[in-house]
């Protein structure tokens, strides 16, 4: 039995140890690009869309997108356009209360069929009946707090058309890695995009972006060292002090 649990907690403690064994002595690998929703849905791209307009082979001015003045936002499935993200947001929100109040009751019972008389001969010297109930209360209370946030946040990184919605809408997805010696920077980004907010240099802001979902983060040699340990995590999750 002792056997047992000395080798589960060697078992845990390799296992609490190599929680990254992806960078485990070597840098980051790169997320594999084939199996990503953007290779996808570039490799079975549509070959034409419907709103493109018809090419007219005895006319100057060709409306394909390929042309001097042709369209080249993305509007179809596999396109790619340029999500630029220039979050500089900041919040303050101060709240206080303040409450006062007291109270004071007083019951006296001077004469009630001579009964009160009676009482005060049997009670203590300086004691009386007459203010038989006497009671006071005050209390008081007060709350002060406040928030306060500031994110800046400036970033542009390529999307591509995944899926195309009955109504028109544009699902795009997008990721970007940069890896710099031992510590791996991802970006990524998701959402859902009219194609008349696309701007003619084929960029949209991450206002204008329905449901977005935005992470920039990384992986590597420090994320590691700023994350607690896998044990510490456990043990804060189920410690009830």
């Amino acid at each position: 039995m002792k056997l047992n649990l000395l080798f589960a907690a060697l078992s845990f403690g390799v296992l609490s140890a190599c929680a990254n064994p992806d960078h485990l002595g070597k840098p980051p690998s790169f997320s594999p690009v084939a199996a990503s929703n953007e290779h996808a849905a570039m490799l079975f791209a549509d070959s034409q869309s419907a709103s493109e307009a018809p090419i007219i082979q005895a006319s100057l001015w060709s409306g394909a997108r390929q042309s001097l003045l042709g369209d080249r936002r993305a509007v179809r499935r596999g396109d790619i356009l340029t999500v630029v993200i220039e979050i500089d947001e900041k919040a303050e929100i101060s709240n206080a209360t303040a409450r006062s109040r007291s109270g004071s009751e007083s019951l006296g019972v001077p004469s009630l069929l001579g009964i009160p008389q009676r009482v005060d001969q049997i009670l203590p010297d300086g004691a009386s009946s007459a203010d038989a109930v006497s009671i006071n209360s005050t209390s008081n209370s007060g709350g002060d707090g406040s928030v306060k946030r500031k994110e800046k946040l400036t970033l542009r990184i390529a999307a591509t058309i995944v899926d195309i919605l009955p109504n028109g809408v544009l699902s795009i997805a997008g990721s970007q890695e940069l890896r710099v010696n031992f510590e791996m920077r991802e970006l990524l980004v998701s959402g859902f995009v009219r194609p008349e907010d696309i701007s003619r240099q084929n960029e949209i802001t991450y206002d204008k972006i329905a449901s977005a979902r935005v992470s920039y983060g990384g992986r590597g040699q420090i994320s590691d060292m700023q994350q607690p340990r896998l044990g510490q995590q456990i043990l804060d999750s189920i410690l009830p002090f």
